[in-house]
């Protein structure tokens, strides 16, 4: 039953919406991030700590140990996830659509038949044809979808419940050995999807996820506690005649707006593949989910599968996974049906589709000819000093033995409002709106020295950075990690009093 205007829910079995289907891959990435990682296995350490994004769990049992605060990373577990974005409506019958999509955690128990033909629980058990069942905790993914007319009374709101019942399913298994039992705890909660009205054509909308079940003891330890939570939860954001603008890079007369909207355990981004010329961005959907992401995330197309570790490389995941001995891939697939398919796709994987895995150009910018030999190159803003055009059907210079000469990161400057910046230059971090990492917007208004200025192969150039207020800033140095930024990101600073020569008595 749902309270509020024109509400509907659907089940898994709802045909999916066109422009959801744009972010399916990414949101699927998104449900499955972390849920299995190499090497595969029950017994690695790295697979005993699990889900650990988008947790929901009852409220009682977060606040036992008392009241949780959002994080920056948005990786503390909660009882309600709170997401809010702006949408343009571009017709007057304009509808909202939310998707909810989630994991229900299934606990999968091998029993071993006794002698008196009855069952004892097992970590693992071998059959008589030779494979091999481990307990294991499985889980099943789920979807409920939200309508809300965008009219008059959208504002009071529509909430409806979600969640997937309990249940209990057998597998016997061969020659009498054992069964397998996978058991579900039934998940409760809620939906809430309110608009308000901030113009005639633009409303602010929020989605409120919130777990309504009962809470386990207040000392059941977080691995118990998972089977009656809402895993890897987030959600789609659609509709019809509305159109959503980015909170990451949105246009300068939304800027207020964008600044209130409250975003808690989630991180709106734009959906679908970006329009050339899209000024501001804009898109039909928006993907919120418990990690960050950019506008616009994308599953590279030469990527043949997940892998369930997105902060990993295709290429190395797979190398790691062909080199898994005979007993460690029996494990593996004995572990998860999920892990079986990875390491079946990889053991028939063509030639020709691995070979794509080693990485892609997608695009390279001509650049002019260098600066002649032994000067010191000084690039404008956003520039590197260029190199000459390869001629057809040959390789570009840059990517040439000596193509990189009379670059040198330490003591080459870039021009940023008429202040050649370089190794030791101080100045203020300002992270432009657009394609700026989530990350780096956290370091806003802080000040930095500059280390070193490195050239890209398409043109662009990035400073690196250390922050004067982090306390490891040399040992940073000392082994070469830094914070990058384009010189369009930076305001030069004047060289603080204690940099200036101390003036003659």
């Amino acid at each position: 039953m749902a309270d509020g205007p024109a509400a509907s829910t659907a089940t898994a079995d709802v045909s999916p919406h066109a422009d959801f289907e744009h972010v399916g891959a990414v949101a699927d990435a998104v449900l499955y991030e972390g849920y299995l990682l190499y090497p595969y296995r029950r017994s690695s350490a790295k697979n005993r700590v699990r889900w650990q994004f988008g947790v929901l769990f009852p409220r009682d049992w977060v606040e036992a140990d008392g009241p949780v605060t959002p994080t920056v990373s948005g990786s503390a577990d909660s009882w309600y996830q709170r997401t809010e974005c702006l949408a343009r409506i571009r017709r007057p019958d304009a509808t909202v659509r939310v998707r909810l999509r989630y994991l229900q955690m299934q606990r999968k128990q091998v029993h071993e038949t006794g002698p008196d033909d009855g069952h004892r629980d097992v970590p693992s058990l071998r059959t008589a044809d030779g494979s091999v069942h481990l307990t294991f905790d499985e889980a099943v993914p789920r979807e409920a979808e939200v309508t809300l007319r965008l009219d008059e009374r959208a504002h009071h709101g529509t909430t409806v419940p979600v969640g997937a019942p309990g249940g209990t399913d057998v597998e016997p298994l061969p020659g009498d050995a054992g069964r397998v039992v996978r058991v579900r705890e039934e998940l409760r909660g809620s939906v809430t999807v309110t608009a308000e009205r901030l113009a005639p054509d633009l409303v602010r909308l929020q989605v409120r996820t919130t777990h309504t079940g009962l809470a386990p003891a207040p000392r059941t330890a977080r691995d118990e506690a998972l089977r009656g939570a809402f895993i890897a939860t987030h959600t789609l954001i659609g509709g019809h005649g509305v159109e959503f603008v980015s909170l990451i890079d949105p246009p300068a007369a939304l800027h207020d707006q964008v600044r209130a909207c409250r975003n808690e355990f989630t991180f709106p981004v734009l959906g679908g593949v970006s329009s050339l010329g899209d000024d501001p961005p804009t898109a039909r959907v928006v993907l919120s989910a418990p990690i960050i992401l950019p506008d616009h995330p994308q599953v590279a197309p030469e990527s043949p599968g997940d892998l369930h570790d997105a902060a990993e490389i295709d290429e190395i995941l797979t190398l790691r996974t062909m080199l898994l001995t005979d007993e460690e891939k029996r494990e593996a697939r004995a572990t998860d049906p999920r892990a079986a398919a990875i390491l079946d796709r990889v053991d028939t994987m063509p030639p020709e589709v691995f070979a794509r895995l080693h990485g892609a150009v997608r695009s390279l910018t001509p650049s002019r000819p260098a600066a002649p030999p032994g000067e010191r190159p000084v690039a404008p803003p956003g520039e590197r000093p260029s190199r000459p055009v390869a001629p057809p059907g040959e390789r570009p210079a840059w990517w040439q033995e000596g193509g990189d000469d009379g670059l040198s990161p330490a003591t080459d400057t870039v021009l940023v409002d008429g202040v050649a910046l370089g190794g030791g230059s101080r100045v203020r971090l300002r992270p432009r709106g657009r394609g700026a990492d989530a990350q780096d917007m956290f370091l806003a208004g802080r000040t930095a020295e500059v280390a070193a200025v490195f050239h890209d192969v398409d043109g662009s150039v990035h400073l690196a950075v250390t922050l004067d207020d982090d306390p490891a800033s040399e040992l940073h140095t000392w082994y070469g990690r830094f914070h990058y930024f384009r010189p369009d990101e930076l305001e030069p600073l004047e060289p603080a009093p204690s940099d200036t020569p101390a003036a003659e008595a």
